[in-house]
């Protein structure tokens, strides 16, 4: 291995900067429901409307009780409501709503203009490669956090 590596240290500076982009993104195309942590919620669940409270955690990393109380201010914004699971009342699932749908098509243009921006000199081959270096990171990660709980 490598004696001096940098890569957490730049994967923090390349998440605070990304994040403010982003911000100023979302102000731009005119979304202000949101802020860009709550955008990152709602991506997951624009890809899986319904999903448990420790599914939507684990698909954000964000802990169950950071995620409580950014769905707290979620739902005071009508973005989302909680259901029991009918199976399992003492599973709470995540729902969009009307509202938070609407906002769907343009969050996605924000997107795609940060992945412009992220990408730019970047060939295909280049993207995938790193995308799976990242996932491999991830899973690392993830696997370490789990043996240290």
């Amino acid at each position: 291995m490598v004696n001096k590596t940098e890569g957490g240290f730049l994967i923090s500076q390349i998440k605070q900067i990304s994040g403010r982009i982003f911000e100023k993104l979302l102000v731009k195309a005119g979304i202000e429901a949101f802020n860009g942590a709550q955008g990152r919620i709602l991506y997951v669940i624009w890809q899986e409307d319904g999903i448990p409270i420790i599914e939507l955690s684990r698909k954000t990393g964000l802990a169950k009780t950071t995620l409580t109380s950014m769905l707290d201010r979620m739902e005071n914004a009508n973005l989302i409501h909680r259901k029991p699971n009918p199976s399992d009342k003492r599973q709470i699932q995540i729902f969009l709503t009307e509202t938070a749908r609407e906002l769907n098509d343009e969050y996605n243009k924000v997107c795609h203009v940060m992945n412009e921006i992220y990408y730019a000199g970047f060939s295909d081959e280049e993207i995938i490669a790193f995308e799976n270096t990242l996932r491999q990171i991830l899973l690392n990660l993830n696997e370490k956090e789990g043996k240290l709980l």
